[in-house]
């Protein structure tokens, strides 16, 4: 099947757009035999940690939202990995530092496992048995140094599921258990203290998946569903109450009003992700006030609709100010390395959507020697300064980047989205969103227009509690080459520092269901992206 995989695809009997081939094989076969969306969405996501290793891995991280056609609402399952609960090894980054250039000692709990488990016994339909077994045959072919350890691991968590006596869930519950509080969790522990994590077996077994609501807006009549502000996420649904006051097909695609007026939305919102978001179980993010209808028509009136912004300008929600203080930021060379992330979005025959973002930001951490499992930094995504709201606290998620996108229409999903690409998650999603809704574009077409956008913004992976030396650079704009010079030249004129990107801006993969319940998948080829339907 996997030979039979390109970028995009449409049809009746289920979708796929994720990253690997052989990850998007993965969740056909299952719904190829009647899996519901969230197992087919396990299997790929599980395959993933071996064709998009490097961007994923089984010890990472993936929020994960679902839309269930039968009771016509959405979920937020949190698969973020927390922080250390011990104070003395928060004091301990406090003192010396969170190491942005990569270290064990930036590692989360891992908490794509327990997602994977927490999602089959909620929402699933099959065992993490057959789940697993893409992945597993993945593992087997292949050729790396860790393969072999991963499987075996893997192997284990079935023969755990296996053996247990129950229902279904309950024999779920047990695999979990193995890996977060029985022998697998002792073997990671032994491996946190041979490589300097703080990482402790209470950590482990304290750790949860949460399910939430999501945070939603409305939009040209449809809904649009993001995660929480422990992601970026929600920065979307401020650009999109933004940008409600702009006829932006009236505009024309990719003209230098479009760009302009979306780059300019994009950065309002930004600035207050940046001062703001947080894990709200720690931090009392004003989300509500964020989007509401006065501060937006107070944001709104900020943007100039013919010259580009070159300051920091955060609102202030609680006084219900269109500003604090203004801020002109140098530019700052951040030389943080990122690893990136890769996509996944599956639908179902019977009109169940998932839409999730794996991810794992190795950043040079390699395999444990025992099991396989390999783990990232994403604590990076937290910083050390005590008045921040994303301060690293005990047992505190990270404020990630990662984002992915859910659209309903009267309470039915007709849309899904998820991009790679830290900082610029959200201005590719932005991107594609658009070309679907204002500009009547098909996936295969939004994900692969030409894309914009800015680095006017904090650099997500900076730890540094210094945030003015985490921007990055006021005023930027990056184009692809498809748009056209004189549009390049036009905003220009308005004072954005443009440059052209001749590769890729994100990773987006999308899908569609059209009225007739047909599905329509793709993923930008030219970043690697893959797609796949049924009949």
């Amino acid at each position: 099947m996997t030979d039979e995989i390109g970028w995009c695809a449409s049809g009746r009997g289920g979708a796929v757009a994720a990253g690997g081939a052989g990850s998007v094989a993965a969740g056909l076969e299952l719904l190829a035999e009647g899996a519901n969306a969230v197992d087919a969405a396990v299997a790929t996501i599980l395959a993933l940690a071996v064709t998009d290793y490097g961007l994923f891995a089984i010890g990472g991280e993936a929020p994960f939202m679902f839309s269930d056609a039968t009771e016509r609402r959405v979920r937020v399952l949190s698969g973020v990995g927390r922080a250390p609960l011990d104070p003395a090894a928060i004091a301990g980054y406090y003192e010396t530092g969170i190491p942005d250039q990569g270290s064990y000692r930036a590692m989360p709990v891992s908490g794509a496992p327990h997602l994977c488990f927490t999602a089959l016994a909620a929402y699933g339909t099959v065992s993490f048995g057959r789940a697993v077994a893409p992945a597993l045959r993945l593992l087997e072919q292949g050729e790396l140094e860790w393969h072999p350890r991963l499987a075996e691991t893997l192997r284990r968590l079935v023969d755990a599921e296996a053996s247990a006596s129950g229902s279904r869930e309950e024999k779920l519950l047990a695999a979990r258990t193995l890996f977060y509080r029985g022998e697998i969790a002792r073997e990671l522990v032994a491996w946190y203290a041979e490589v300097g994590s703080p990482l402790t077996q209470t950590d482990l077994a304290a750790h949860v998946t949460t399910f939430e609501a999501p945070v939603s807006v409305d939009w040209r009549g449809l809904s649009v569903h993001k995660c929480g502000p422990w992601t970026q996420g929600p920065v979307l649904c401020q650009a999109l109450r933004l940008l409600e006051g702009y006829d932006l097909r009236a505009l024309g695609h990719l003209s230098p009003e479009h760009v302009h007026l979306v780059t300019e939305a994009m950065k309002l919102a930004y600035a207050d992700r940046d001062l703001y978001y947080a894990d709200p179980e720690f931090a009392g993010v004003p989300l509500g006030r964020l989007l509401t209808d006065d501060y937006t028509l107070m944001r709104r009136a900020l943007i100039d609709d013919a010259r580009a912004s070159l300051e920091r300008r955060p609102g202030d929600p609680y006084a219900m100010q269109p500003l604090t203080t203004p801020d002109v930021t140098q530019a700052n060379e951040v030389t943080t390395p990122i690893s990136d992330t890769t996509t996944c979005v599956v639908a179902d025959r019977w009109g169940n959507v998932v839409a999730a973002t794996p991810s794992c930001n190795l950043c040079g951490n390699q395999p444990d020697h025992r099991t396989g499992v390999v783990q990232g930094n994403r604590l990076r995504c937290m910083n050390t300064n005590p008045a921040h709201p994303n301060r690293l606290e005990p047992g505190k998620r990270p404020r990630v980047t990662l984002t992915p996108t859910l659209v309903t229409r009267e309470g039915r999903a007709v849309a899904a989205i998820s991009v790679a690409g830290g900082d610029v998650q959200d201005q590719t999603t932005l991107n594609a969103l658009l070309n679907h809704v204002e500009f009547d574009m098909r996936p295969a077409e939004a994900v692969t227009a030409p894309r914009f956008s800015t680095d006017h913004l904090e650099n997500s992976f900076s730890s540094d509690p210094d945030r003015a030396r985490a921007f990055k650079a006021p005023g930027t704009l990056q184009l692809n080459l498809g748009i056209p010079e004189a549009v390049r030249d036009e905003l220009a004129a308005r004072g954005h520092t443009v440059t052209i990107a001749e590769g890729f801006i994100g990773m987006p993969v999308m899908l569609s269901i059209g009225a007739d319940g047909t599905i329509h998948a793709a993923g930008d080829p030219g970043a690697g992206r893959h797609a796949g339907a049924l009949d």
